[in-house]
């Protein structure tokens, strides 16, 4: 039988033909858009790996820079340590390379208290004049003076609470999940959220005036906030009114206050027994040189390079030695 004379197919395997083509149609299709998905994803994954890797060189870049900076700024004055200096001065956003932007800061840690300076060295002994400063500093900033007594136990060697009311180890291990304190010193100020209760709210209030560097590491009278330094003081007379404390150390030209300037606005303040609130005043005259000082060795960088339109922020922990060489000692995401 020709072709011509061969009878049509019957309506049902037409309808089988034509919804086969359908789901041949739609499996073809399915199969290209995964393979674009997953082209597409790895292509993205190369562009944010290089992205990431080239930010990584361009802070190793920024380090350097700022090394250079903190070293002159320690030939022309070894002594001193303020925001006036070259170093202080922000970077951009300037360009470095094309399509890469950076903007970099400096920041002196040692303007921040140290939450590390609560405990001496040998790990048990409480330092209670940094424990009533920090008291001091969380009452000022509408925190409970309470906590001062629950990090202290946190970093603090002593199986059993030093302070009367501290949670002791048990509590933690309460928690879910549970954990144990660390009983040394930290390397970031982000651990008060370890604290029970803490909180995030309570610590982003408390972030920008507080750090984690090596026990003993004096205050910066140069760079300290008004509140760090009120919190020293035991009374308020430099956070009573923060923009015309910044005004005063801008027309300083220089470090405001000097440790002269520091010392004889601490000299009417007599140490006292902690009172409520923790609001106890001053500083014994003898321990002044071991907890001030005008300059400084830690200082943070910031880099926040945009590079094939993504931000990356990088933070770098650097370090000035007696000889005023510079180098990075940790690198890290995340500021605190």
């Amino acid at each position: 039988m020709s072709a011509r004379s061969r009878p049509p197919a019957p309506p049902r395997e037409r309808g089988v033909a034509l919804l086969v083509a359908i789901l041949l149609v739609a499996l073809a299709t399915m199969i290209a858009a995964t393979l674009a998905y997953h082209n597409a994803m790895t292509a993205r994954r190369t562009i944010g790996a290089f992205s990431y890797d080239q930010a990584l060189l361009v802070t190793e870049g920024t380090e350097a820079f700022a090394a250079y900076a903190l070293q002159q700024t320690y030939r022309s004055q070894p002594s001193m340590t303020d925001l006036e200096q070259p170093w202080a001065e922000p970077i951009g956003p300037t360009p470095v390379a094309p399509g890469v932007t950076l903007q970099a800061s400096l920041e002196d840690l040692q303007g921040r208290f140290n939450l590390n300076n609560l405990v001496a060295s040998d790990g048990v002994t409480v330092n209670t004049q940094q424990l009533n400063a920090f008291r001091r500093l969380l009452t000022l900033l509408g925190l409970q003076p309470q906590w001062a007594d629950d990090w202290v136990n946190w970093i603090d060697k002593s199986p059993t609470p030093p302070i009367p009311g501290a949670p002791a180890e048990s509590a933690y291990m309460e928690m879910d999940p549970p954990y144990h304190t660390p009983n040394l010193p930290v390397t970031s100020s982000s651990e008060l959220l370890a604290l029970p209760g803490f909180g995030r709210a309570r610590f982003e209030r408390i972030a920008p005036y507080v750090t984690a560097l090596p026990v003993g590491t004096p205050l910066n009278v140069c760079t300290a906030s008004p509140y760090v330094l009120d919190a020293y003081l035991g009374h308020t007379e430099f956070s009573a009114d923060p923009r015309q404390f910044a005004k005063d150390r801008a027309a300083a030209g220089g470090c405001f206050p000097t440790l002269s300037e520091f010392e004889t606005a601490m000299s009417n303040v007599l140490s006292a027994t902690p009172g409520a609130g923790g609001a106890t005043p001053g500083v014994p005259q003898s321990n002044f040189q071991q907890l001030f000082d005008q300059k400084s060795s830690w200082f943070r960088l910031t880099s926040v390079i945009r590079s094939q339109g993504t931000e990356f922020v990088l933070y770098s922990l650097l370090y000035r030695d007696s000889n005023g060489m510079v180098r990075p000692i940790l690198r890290s995401d995340t500021p605190n």
